[in-house]
């Protein structure tokens, strides 16, 4: 055995879309209900291990030895999933090669050397980053079934009690025999196309080098970053209150009954003589520099609720694992052709700066919940500081530390 192409169709409670690949095979509710395989470009494999058949054990020792190359369509979804399957089976994973002092305690997944995405091969061609796009624009025989979309809502993600189900929150292959054999086609439809991509793109092979950095990419989100989860909590906390404390003060000073509405605002200035077409950041900033009271006030308030955002908390706690670090926060060739890391969940390659002198002071006051102190000490609570863990961006060893500086964002 050379190469294995790989599918898996699998069950979680989780968000896939939210939370990530990483927390969404942590939870216990987690399964992996069809396991697709072709060994060597051969025929297609299916195992249904929703139904109790097993993964033969040549297979099984193929996914932790490196010398065969695993395939998939996004290869980091099957990589990570495997993992937990085959600890959940007590099988040991392959630890990372080198002396990295978190590599023991976070690297309890497939060793990334061993696998190749066929994505990041359809990235480099300038393809699209859908197994249904790539398919499409090479015009395979074998395309991706389209009512694919619709099984993996019935069988992969919790369903709605209802009278008409019995009050099941999951569909089962039992419920709908008929679904669950154009499941299985599916699953197999699907490493048949990826198979079939190896071939087309054959000759116009990815260098080594690039599946050099791909390994990398795979370690590095591995390892993740470490989430100061009770900082991030109490940051979105008292975004809540400052967001109602100065709702409350426009309410006052207006008499608007939604003061964040754009149109009522307009409105409201324009009565009060000043006329505008947006209350976009720039344009605040302008019409502050000439705006009298009680415009000023108002718009001052305005500017500061606008920038009361915590997307990046709310992103922290919804993707970090149970060992608090946050994992997959990069997409290797996000952008095709040009090669671009792009940013998920977190979006940690947007991370503005701060540079107050009493930065951890403010931090701490945050992680306390010390509202009140903040208030006193600070003119605007959005703008003020909030950290990450001092282990920063968990890269391999010798590469920069990367810390987390914002809030407010």
């Amino acid at each position: 055995m050379k190469t294995l192409s790989i599918d898996i169709e699998t069950y979680s409670d989780v968000n896939l879309a939210k939370c990530g690949v990483y927390k969404y095979a942590e939870s216990p509710a987690f399964e992996i209900l069809l396991f697709g395989y072709a060994v060597d470009g051969r025929e297609v494999q299916v195992i249904d291990l929703a139904q109790g058949e097993t993964i033969p054990e040549e297979i099984l020792d193929a996914l932790t030895d490196d010398t065969v190359t695993k395939w998939a369509f996004n290869a980091n979804f099957e990589r990570v999933c495997l993992s937990r399957y085959l600890t959940d089976l007590g099988r040991s994973l392959d630890p990372f090669h080198d002396r990295h002092p978190l590599s023991q305690e976070c690297a309890r997944f497939l060793n990334p050397a061993g696998w190749k995405c066929s994505m990041v091969w359809s990235a480099y061609m300038g393809l699209p980053l859908s197994l249904e796009g790539v398919g499409a624009v090479l015009k395979l025989d074998n395309q991706k079934l389209k009512e694919g979309r619709d099984l993996i809502r019935y069988f992969c993600v919790p369903c709605k009690e209802t009278k008409t189900n019995g009050g099941r929150t999951r569909n089962l292959p039992r419920h709908a025999p008929d679904k669950w054999a154009l499941f299985k086609s599916y699953n197999k439809r699907d490493v048949e196309v990826e198979v079939a991509i190896q071939q087309r793109l054959k000759h116009f092979p990815v260098p080594e080098q690039v599946w050099e950095e791909y390994h990398l990419d795979q370690e590095i989100n591995d390892r993740g970053i470490g989430i100061d989860l009770e900082l991030a909590r109490q940051a979105v906390a008292m975004d809540a209150r400052s967001r109602e404390s100065l709702m409350a003060a426009l309410k006052e000073r207006t008499g608007l009954e939604n003061p964040n509405s754009v149109i009522q605002m307009l409105d409201w200035l324009e009565q009060h003589g000043l006329k505008t077409d947006s209350l976009g950041k720039k344009n605040v900033q302008e019409l502050l520099k000439t705006a009298q009271e009680p415009l000023r006030s108002v718009l001052r308030l305005r500017q500061k609720l606008a920038k009361s955002s915590v997307k990046k908390y709310q992103a922290m706690e919804m993707t970090a694992c149970q060992d608090g670090r946050a994992r997959g926060m990069f997409q290797f060739y996000g952008a095709n052709r040009t090669g671009r890391f792009a940013g998920r969940h977190i979006q940690l390659q947007n991370l503005p700066q701060n540079h107050m002198p009493d930065l951890s002071e403010a931090r701490e006051l945050v992680r306390q919940g010390n509202y009140e102190a903040l208030d006193l000490l600070y003119d605007s609570i959005p703008d003020g500081p909030v950290p990450a863990d001092p282990d920063g961006l968990c890269a391999p060893a010798g590469d920069e530390v990367c810390g987390l500086r914002f809030f407010g964002h």
